[in-house]
């Protein structure tokens, strides 16, 4: 696994990035990042008490171990049936969702179970949330970030 530590000019990108597509507030200010190469183009950024998931030079979504960060994204609650499907990298279909907050289309959503209110995934919007809630099946989440993919994986070899 190659790491690296980020150029001033790669971490202004990085936090410009955030500042457009993550949450009002979410932004957490970080001087120091370290990339954790993938493969070609997807990275784990790690600084200091952060970590999040580069998928595209303007795809930047929170890692699943942020819980403090990821109560300020909009989410979804799926019934305890679909956990599974989830934890296996499975789009979020419609008929698994039981509640909903509220998300625009192309918005970074997040995906918990309905007992325990545990996040299982990051996932992008395909519709809002008012066409979701008026949709009996189909796909409303691409589900990009799941626990024990290979994301959460490479977290637990990192010490942060």
């Amino acid at each position: 696994m190659k790491v690296h530590s980020l150029s001033k000019r790669e971490i202004h990108d990085i936090n410009n990035c955030i500042g457009r597509t993550w949450p009002a507030n979410s932004n957490v200010p970080f001087k120091n990042l370290q990339a954790y190469v993938v493969d070609e183009n997807k990275r784990l950024l790690v600084g200091n008490n952060f970590i999040a998931i580069q998928l595209a030079p303007d795809i930047i979504i929170p890692h699943l171990s942020q819980h403090e960060l990821l109560n300020y994204f909009s989410s979804v609650q799926v019934d305890m049936n679909a956990v599974k499907f989830v934890c296996n990298g499975a789009n979020i279909m419609r008929p698994g969702i039981t509640d909903f907050t509220p998300f625009k289309e192309s918005e970074i959503v997040l995906v918990k179970d309905q007992t325990h209110k545990k996040e299982l995934a990051v996932c992008m919007s395909l519709v809002d949330d008012v066409s979701a809630r008026n949709m009996e099946k189909g796909v409303i989440l691409n589900n990009i970030h799941h626990i024990g993919d290979i994301y959460w994986e490479m977290k637990k070899t990192i010490r942060v």
